[in-house]
């Protein structure tokens, strides 16, 4: 048995939290007709016994019972948690996988990190090592969160921290949802840039989505459902439900449709872990082949097919045509162009009736247009999943670890400079207990040196490809 228990931290990551958890059940009803629990089941829900009242003993054979999802939902406003609680996920969770608060952490990253964290430390790692004991084997940890507000930049933080103490052996896999330049959060880019020094001491990979990127993505499926262009449909009687319980539309729900992307992108990452493929690929092995430098795990993503729910009948690209997207602009969950940065590394998850053959051969095709680093031409990494995701034939994530992810730390330094150099409501985070000012300049500092790591790789591209020397052996 696998477990994959994501964490979902603040407004946001439990509100991506819930469509991931809807898609996935979802996925899994329309595999397994049975209703039997399985080890696919496995990966992410727990089947309880609830005979005996209260939190029965696990089944791992037979009859569905009660599905209970492994994870841990933690929000300092009540809101979106109690909506999940009332919605048609409310018998997925109970009250020993939440951790509430009422008075939020008013968009402070150091009231998220230094005082609710402390604050809440001892319950965190108590639901932790429950969530970890029902577990057979451990694979790795997943966060959900966002970077401008507090709790999810703060207190999702401060979790990835409890984790590697208390789990240090254990692979922690971070999304990470970056504001928007049009951002309504004054005090984000403090929030963002104190949360990026976290990220880069204490994730093994992070996952960055912006919310303009996803936002895009939305206005060009809805333009091409509205068009009729590609015999586009969108079905009547939808299998998603919203908050309410009624059938949902496309149009519902203006975030829904943005988190279903990111539900879309981490369900398509873990089906290797979850169903049989040719080429079954190990969540770790990402970490291990996409990462060759520790604080360079930002991995860019991109999805083909471009869908928000599987209500949008969009007919199957060609597969050839499937492989040029992934690494086209208008396919990537941030504003970023791989095609013209640096790759270290490549990996390319596909779901569906796939071959192998299919694979080689568009890896072969794309490679010249590519620039790999000097010592890593080969790296790329491959998975094949049997199980395509529902509605669709097929799908395709590619994950990059590139340069292209520089402009958006720019970017984010840069606001965050602004703000900084008049002091702007720096007293509102000093007031917290432990927040002293070094710690923004150490975030900074820390933001910085990242940037210039990309800048020195970016400064090897287009030069001579040079063989990196080989131990010779005297005969």
């Amino acid at each position: 048995l696998f477990l994959v228990p994501p964490f979902a931290v603040g407004q946001c990551g439990n509100q991506v939290g819930c469509r991931f958890w809807d898609l996935a059940l979802r996925e899994h009803a329309a595999v397994n007709k049975k209703g039997i629990y399985d080890e696919a089941l496995s990966s992410f829900f727990r089947n309880v016994d609830t005979r005996s009242g209260g939190d029965g003993p696990d089944i791992y054979k037979g009859k569905i019972c009660s599905l209970k999802a492994r994870a841990l939902l933690i929000d300092m406003e009540e809101g979106v948690v109690n909506e999940i609680l009332q919605g048609p996920l409310r018998d997925v969770f109970d009250s020993k996988q939440l951790i509430t608060d009422v008075s939020g952490s008013g968009n402070n990253w150091a009231v998220g990190h230094k005082l609710y964290g402390y604050q809440y430390r001892e319950s965190i790692v108590e639901k932790l090592r429950k969530t970890a004991e029902h577990c057979d084997c451990l694979q790795c940890f997943f966060i959900i969160h966002s970077m401008g507000g507090g709790t999810g930049s703060g207190l999702g933080t401060f979790v990835l921290n409890l984790l590697e103490d208390e789990f240090p052996e254990v692979y922690r896999f971070v999304t990470s949802v970056y504001p928007s330049g049009e951002d309504d959060v004054i005090t984000s880019p403090y929030n963002s840039v104190l949360a990026m020094k976290e990220l880069n001491e204490h994730a093994d990979c992070v996952l960055p989505i912006e919310n303009e990127s996803l936002f895009d993505i939305v206005n060009k499926i809805h333009q091409m459902v509205n068009s009729g262009k590609l015999g586009s449909t969108v079905k009547q009687n939808s299998l998603v439900t919203s908050s309410a319980g009624s059938a949902k539309t496309v149009q519902e729900k203006p975030f829904d449709a943005m988190n279903n992307i990111v539900a879309n992108l981490l369900l398509n990452l873990t089906s290797s872990a979850r169903f049989e493929g040719s080429l079954n690929m190990d969540l770790n092995e990402i970490s291990m082949n996409l990462v060759p430098f520790p604080r360079l795990h930002y991995l860019v993503s991109s999805l083909t097919p471009l869908y928000t729910l599987a209500d949008v009948n969009v007919p199957s690209r060609r597969l050839d045509q499937m492989f040029s997207d992934a690494f086209s602009r208008d396919h990537q969950l941030i504003q970023a162009d791989p095609k013209h940065s640096l790759y270290l590394a490549c990996a390319l998850l596909v779901r569906g009736n796939v071959q192998v053959s299919d694979l080689r051969r568009n890896i072969e095709r794309l490679k010249p247009s590519l620039h790999f680093v000097s010592w890593n031409q080969e790296g790329w990494k491959t998975g094949l999943c049997s199980v395509p995701p529902v509605g669709h034939s097929r799908s395709l994530l590619a994950l990059a670890n590139n340069t292209c992810v520089k402009p958006t730390f720019i970017e984010l330094k840069d606001k965050f400079m602004k703000l900084y150099k008049k002091k702007a409501h720096l007293h509102h985070y000093l007031h917290t207990d432990g927040m002293e000012q070094s710690c923004f300049s150490e975030a900074i500092s820390s933001l910085s040196d990242l940037i210039e790591e990309y800048n020195e790789l970016d400064a090897t591209k287009g030069g001579p490809r040079i063989d990196p020397s080989r131990l010779k052996i005297a005969v």
